[in-house]
């Protein structure tokens, strides 16, 4: 496990968030963890955005409610960023992916957040779009 530095620039951060659960910890100015925390330790983000919609579609598919992608400033996450090999989140299996991911040992600041995009989603689930979501 190589860590870094905390506030160090890896450029923009997403996360894919449950959009109540983020909401809350918003208007109780609360630390926000998702309900993975617990079992995973650390939050999951990306680098790559495109790989969002197939990393919904295997993990939150049953999860009902609106969910939002959160561009996250890494200069501005007070805790540390590791990356590290795809994991499960919760007791779902990781993708099969051999790429290493960034990995957050502590909340998302508030203030670090630059954009929450809306994420579109068939009635039965299925994620389909990202609005708003910057071309890689």
């Amino acid at each position: 496990m190589a860590s870094t530095d905390v506030g160090t620039d890896h450029g923009t951060l997403y996360h894919l968030v449950q959009q109540e659960v983020w909401q809350q910890c918003k208007a109780a100015a609360q630390p926000y963890f998702p309900p993975t925390y617990g079992a995973d330790g650390f939050i999951h983000l990306t680098k790559e955005p495109q790989l969002l919609l197939g990393v919904a579609n295997h993990f939150y598919t049953t999860v009902p409610g609106t969910f939002l992608v959160l561009a996250i400033d890494s200069t501005k996450l007070s805790s540390k960023v590791v990356f590290e090999a795809a994991a499960p989140v919760g007791d779902q299996p990781p993708l099969e992916k051999q790429q290493q991911f960034p990995h957050l040992y502590g909340t998302i600041d508030f203030a670090a957040v630059s954009a929450e995009l809306p994420v579109e989603r068939a009635a039965d689930g299925t994620f389909l779009a990202i609005v708003g979501l910057p071309e890689q």
